[in-house]
């Protein structure tokens, strides 16, 4: 068994063709990791193990991609191996890119490029053949990234706070978003909070956002607000020891409102605010938002 010693960070990047591996791989090359595009899982360990020797204190890690072509039916067992071989001193997290079937074909007929299972499929079918084949890594993921609505900008907040922000990474992710964007897909527990008075029908509120104080002052003012806050806080007290230790590293709870703006943006903040004082790895992100107009 190899015994990979560093303090750096091991990064397995893989996922759905089409989801933003090549971005995710040029986001972190420029952020300073050493990248290594579309490796074969097998060489994985010795790979890391030779450039373990390499990182300086400037170097934060190594990542590589996998994509369908170079998955075989051992790449689980190689990347628990990773896993096992590590002495303690360093990280090896898998991070699992995917966005919506509908996206990813939209992404297909912009790009005009041919899906890696379409010799035999269609894209659609091979889209669906590729989830299949991949679902066991999907599982094994220690951080899932939905790209389904990202720009690059987002992109690359979003590894900022899962790498740097935390050197151990994000253990409690935070996002709100709109209905009318999309669901995220990555998302282990989503709040609806369209229940909740919308300050986009009060004038002096529709061109602020929930990072406003006065659209916060606004929905607070209401006891179904408290109410459904406290029902919130309540069920992630006891949901989110539980899950970061049983089931992933990583735990993102969404917020949704109907444009994103100002319901969901409020209540993700408050969550933030209330669970960054319980745990040190929270974050928060705010994928449809926009700019306040004032």
């Amino acid at each position: 068994m190899l015994k990979i010693k560093s303090t750096k960070q091991f990064i397995v990047v893989t996922g759905m063709s089409g989801a933003g591996k090549t971005m995710t791989l040029k986001v972190l090359e420029d952020l300073g990791f050493i990248t290594i595009d579309n490796l074969p899982p097998e060489l994985l360990p010795q790979v890391f193990k030779i450039l373990a020797t390499r990182l300086d204190a400037g170097t934060p890690g190594v990542v590589a991609t996998i994509d369908i072509r170079n998955v075989s039916k051992d790449y689980i067992k190689v990347i628990n191996d990773l896993t096992t071989a590590w002495d303690g001193n360093g990280t090896v997290k898998v991070i699992f890119l995917t966005a919506s079937d509908e996206e990813l074909l939209r992404r297909y007929e912009r790009t005009r490029r041919v899906h890696p299972l379409n010799k035999t499929l269609s894209t659609r079918e091979g889209i669906r053949a590729e989830r299949e084949i991949l679902a066991p890594l999907l599982d094994r993921a220690d951080i899932v990234i939905d790209t389904s609505m990202m720009d690059l900008h987002q992109h690359r907040e979003r590894l900022l706070k899962e790498f740097f922000e935390n050197p151990e990474g994000v253990s409690v992710l935070i996002s709100s978003f709109g209905y009318k964007h999309g669901v995220p897909q990555d998302a282990s527990f989503v709040f609806d909070v369209r229940c909740l008075p919308n300050p986009y029908y009060v004038a002096e509120l529709k061109d602020l956002t929930g990072e406003d104080e006065a659209v916060k002052n606004y929905l607070m003012q209401f006891p179904e607000t408290i109410e459904f806050m406290n029902v919130c806080k309540k069920f992630l007290e006891v949901s989110i020891p539980q899950f970061l230790n049983n089931v992933r590293g990583q735990l993102h709870i969404a917020v949704g409102c109907t444009g994103g703006r100002h319901r969901s943006v409020a209540v993700a903040e408050w969550l933030y605010e209330e669970f960054s004082r319980i745990y040190k790895s929270v974050s928060v992100i705010h994928r449809d938002k926009g700019d306040a107009k004032k």
